[in-house]
């Protein structure tokens, strides 16, 4: 079988994305991947019917997957609740997924300089579907653990950190993702964020980075800024908190620039592991 290009193997990454008729999926995967997903944060177990409704697969079929799934560790089953748990597998995983991206180390010193100055946690995050995904925290030594830490989901479109990081996409997946997002939300609200989206790109253009104050939650301030690494891969930077622990001017005037500098750093500290890795 021919090899196929990074271009084609992009494109038919998206296809499986958007759910597409066309992509080739292999249906027992995508299901039992599905089931995984299934577990959100604060779900400490989950029983079949749960997982079935959240998944909209027959419960039959769920019983084999959860079952399978057991047996390779990536569950565990619960037998005095007769639910399920994710299991030491999925640890492993993610232990090995977080120690090999280059991208945490590149950006940990300068996220953990940013947090020391602001006092606030600063994040670097990535897109997992029409979420984006904290990847990385860094705190100033002493305070308290932040609400939204590493492993934190925060929506692609009512987020600072999710506009950045549509700006750091390049311009096919950008609107690729904006598609997703049309047929997702309500045709209610759509004007209304794809207004704010503007607003962040045309901010991002003039100054490097955006804010959203309470446009996702009425109690998180945000800004944060791209990086548009050369590998190809996108990120985004941020910090924030709310509005009764900082201000719109703390943020605007004195973090933006801030990010937009760190995010810079980062993306010439990934070009020279990247260099060094290949070398």
């Amino acid at each position: 079988m021919a090899r196929i290009t990074s271009a084609e193997r992009k494109s038919a990454t998206d296809l499986i994305e958007t759910g597409a008729s066309q992509a080739r999926l292999v249906q027992g995967l995508s299901r039992g991947l599905s089931v995984l997903r299934a577990f959100g944060p604060g779900d400490v177990s989950l029983s079949n019917t749960e997982i079935a409704e959240r998944t909209l697969l027959p419960k039959s079929t769920v019983s084999r997957l959860t079952q399978t799934l057991t047996g390779f560790g990536y569950l565990c089953y619960l037998p005095c609740a007769g639910r399920y748990a994710l299991g030491p597998g999925i640890v492993a995983l993610c232990h090995s997924l977080l120690a090999s991206m280059p991208f945490r180390l590149a950006a940990k010193p300068v996220l953990q300089e940013l947090a020391n100055y602001s006092r606030l946690p600063v994040s670097l995050g990535t897109r997992d579907q029409l979420d984006i995904l904290y990847i990385e925290t860094a705190h100033r030594r002493g305070t308290r653990p932040a609400r939204f830490d590493l492993g934190a989901r925060m929506p692609i479109d009512t987020t600072s950190i999710g506009r950045a990081y549509l700006c750091a996409l390049d311009a096919d997946e950008r609107k690729m993702v904006l598609q997703r997002l049309r047929r997702e939300r309500s045709r209610a609200d759509w004007p209304r964020i794809r207004q704010q989206l503007d607003e962040a790109f045309a901010s991002v253009e003039s100054r490097g980075f955006c804010c959203s104050f309470g446009d996702w939650r009425s109690d998180v301030y945000g800004v944060a800024a791209p990086v548009a690494a050369s590998t190809g891969l996108a990120f985004a930077i941020n910090c924030g908190g709310p509005p009764a622990h900082v201000s719109r001017d703390f943020l605007e005037g004195e973090m933006g620039p801030r990010l937009v500098a760190g995010a810079e750093r980062i993306a010439v500290n990934l070009a020279a592991a990247t260099a060094r890795e290949t070398s």
